[in-house]
């Protein structure tokens, strides 16, 4: 297995977390809100474990990844909804949120999985920077990669259970960073190889 320093998404994703950290840590608050938006395969997941393991704060983050919430292969907007209505806006005014599993292989929805407003949450997935969520998270990070390697690592990913969906996921982030220029709304911006 290669080490970090042979594989240049690790070693650009463990920079960010560390550059991300220092953002959590200058915000002096207890209960931070950090989202991380960008393609499908962009390191979204990996970037946002690493932040877990590394989180600045006493006590534990909350970790919700929009890949729990979408609705099925045509759900990326509806998904980014929950999560604004059931987990950040609750959040953001001090309440309980709660989000709903999606069962893909049932293709419906499963059990309930509440949010704490008193600890910190972050939120990973495809379209979550819009300009509503960016009114409430207090980090804000875009990963930026071109489309051969990201297909690459989505694919060796998922396999075959994503390739049929790849141009129709593609299409809905074409059309939330149409509509919501997420890059623009970052904090941060991540250059993934």
């Amino acid at each position: 297995m290669p080490s970090r320093s042979d594989d240049p998404v690790g070693a650009a994703l463990a920079r960010a977390s560390t550059l991300i950290v220092d953002d959590i840590r200058a915000l002096s608050a207890a209960n931070p809100v950090v989202i991380i938006d960008g393609r499908s395969g962009a390191g979204k997941t990996t970037l946002a474990r690493m932040l877990v393991e590394r989180w600045p704060i006493v006590g534990r983050v909350q970790l919700v990844a929009l890949d729990s919430i979408y609705p099925g292969w045509d759900g990326l907007q509806s998904g980014v909804e929950h999560a604004l209505d059931g987990i950040l806006r609750p959040h953001g005014r001090g309440y309980l949120g709660e989000w709903r599993r999606w069962d893909w292989e049932r293709d419906a929805e499963a059990e309930s999985h509440a949010v704490d407003p008193a600890l910190g949450v972050l939120i990973e997935g495809s379209g979550i920077l819009t300009p509503a969520t960016a009114a409430i998270a207090d980090v804000r990070v875009w990963l930026e990669s071109a489309e051969p390697g990201r297909k690459a690592r989505a694919l060796d990913r998922d396999g075959e259970t994503y390739r049929p969906h790849w141009d129709r996921w593609a299409a809905q982030e074409n059309a939330h960073i149409a509509r919501d220029d997420p890059r623009a709304l970052a904090t941060r911006v991540v250059e993934v190889p």
